[in-house]
């Protein structure tokens, strides 16, 4: 046979079987396309083609583990945001608890444009460039104050009383005036990396309010700029402290690598985590670097609770096992899956799908499954006689002095509140958050988690400072 002849026959063969393999992949695709076409022309009402197609994408999700999602084009946008911890905006945290009144501003972020402007706790946004927005939803009224870095926003609020929550500082309603804002849009920055309290600047002091010789960083999420934000406190603080709080209590988590590098700051050696794909075959092992930026012989204390997960647990974890960290609280979530966001329609909305499971230093499994039960191996446990829970109460208090300690808008906001408490005939016992003689209740004094955290760092340097004997060889 001529070579030709042979040429064309392999030719047609690939091409046939490349022909065959698209096929089998579109036929799905296909019978989703079918099944939209008809639902488009024949169903009785007309219907968006966009949440039909949704809808389709979370019901192929909907049979993954509970971490896949399809993120449409509306909300791929703030995914995005959270990720890389900064967006183009105001600045200002919104709310709408009641969908037939206005948007609210529960407060503006420290330094920004809007707390520049006068926006307070509050105010409800009534008017955007002209436009009347009080009817409008907090996904319009958001997608209007967002905009390009360098642009001008028109925004017009209404602010009810004194206090503004409607009344007057003796409680009678108070007389809603509108104010009109010029705000100018900018980057805004959303740190991830937060301290006790801060100073009379607004600046982040990482060290206990009650014990500054204890140092404290609280990671609020695990981001592009998580790291980074660490490795500077860390530098700052220069290892002047007689141990450190690491609290991830409340932290979802994020990039698996910004756990990485954090865990990376406190070892010099060892597995810090592995990943493990289709089949149980290991993926990818990552391993500390030489050096540290917390020297190896100050003690570390991890908090974590129940809403700690993902990354947060990798770095409980890894600390937990190497002993580098005692941790303390309540056990944590159990998810120990890997997420690759894969973006979808040239990049306007995206699959987020689990790709891997990961799997502490010692091997033990982190992810606890839907069936799991509370003897099985999953999540982080905190060590021996170290396991702290808060009540309702106490968890309420501490929720509000973080709250307030972020968001200086709203520890003013409550200020005006004390007053009128003090104005009020309220007993002292009813001021949250104060104590008998008015001065705020501190961490230390607040947080039995905390406590015990401190107590563990003091009995760890204590078994430190102990003379050590060691058994000398006698002279032959």
């Amino acid at each position: 046979m001529p070579s030709r002849n042979l040429n064309i026959i392999l030719l047609t063969f690939c091409f046939s079987l490349l022909c065959y393999l698209t096929h089998r992949r579109a036929k799905p695709a296909m019978l989703v396309g079918d099944a939209l076409d008809l639902i488009h022309h024949h169903y009785v009402d007309p219907i968006d083609e966009e949440r039909l197609l949704t809808a389709a994408m979370n019901g192929m999700t909907s049979i993954l583990d509970q971490n896949c999602e399809y993120i449409p084009l509306d909300a791929y946008a703030s995914f995005q945001d959270s990720m890389s911890q900064e967006f183009a905006g105001i600045g200002i945290y919104v709310e709408q608890p009641d969908v037939t009144k206005p948007v609210r501003v529960v407060t503006p972020l420290v330094g920004s444009p809007a707390l520049r402007a006068g926006m307070m706790p509050g105010d409800e946004i009534v008017e955007i460039d002209g436009e009347d927005v009080a009817k409008l939803s907090l996904k319009e009224v958001s997608a209007r104050l967002k905009g390009p870095i360098g642009t001008i926003v028109y925004v017009v609020v209404r602010r009810n009383g004194e206090d503004g929550d409607g009344r007057d500082g003796d409680g009678q309603d108070g007389d809603a005036q509108e104010l009109s804002l010029s705000i100018d849009r900018s980057t805004i920055e959303l740190e991830s990396v937060i301290g006790d309290y801060r100073d009379e600047n607004n600046n982040w002091v990482y060290r206990l309010q009650d014990d500054p010789s204890i140092a404290y960083v609280r990671l609020t999420s695990f981001g592009e700029k998580t790291d980074g934000e660490l490795r500077t406190v860390l530098e700052r603080l220069n290892n002047d402290f007689r141990g450190l709080v690491l609290d991830l209590r409340g932290n979802s988590g994020g990039l698996l690598y910004a756990a990485v590098d954090i865990c990376d700051m406190f070892l010099d050696r060892g597995r810090i985590v592995s990943t493990r794909i289709r089949g149980g075959k290991v993926y990818d092992e990552f391993d500390a670097q030489t050096g540290t930026l917390v020297k190896i012989d100050k003690p570390v204390a991890v908090l974590i609770d129940g809403n700690s997960a993902s990354a947060s647990e990798i770095v409980a974890a890894c600390l937990q096992d190497h002993q580098r960290a005692v941790v303390v609280g309540t056990r944590s979530y159990g998810k120990g899956t890997v997420q690759n966001i894969l973006p979808l329609q040239y990049g306007r909305s995206a699959l987020r799908l689990t790709v891997a499971r990961y799997y502490r230093p010692s091997g033990k499994n982190i992810h606890r499954v839907i069936d799991a039960k509370p003897e099985d191996e999953w999540g982080v446990t905190p060590d021996p006689k170290m396991e702290v829970s808060l009540d309702e109460n106490t968890l309420e208090k501490l929720s509000k002095r973080w709250r307030e300690a972020s968001y200086p808008s709203l520890a003013a906001a409550s200020e005006l509140q004390l007053h009128s408490d003090e104005a009020s005939d309220k007993p002292t016992s009813e001021k949250k958050g104060v104590q008998a003689d008015g001065i705020p209740e501190g961490g230390l004094s607040l947080d039995p988690v905390l406590r015990r955290a401190v107590e563990a760092i003091d009995a760890d340097r204590a078994i430190d400072d102990e003379p050590s004997i060691d058994t000398v060889p006698a002279a032959a």
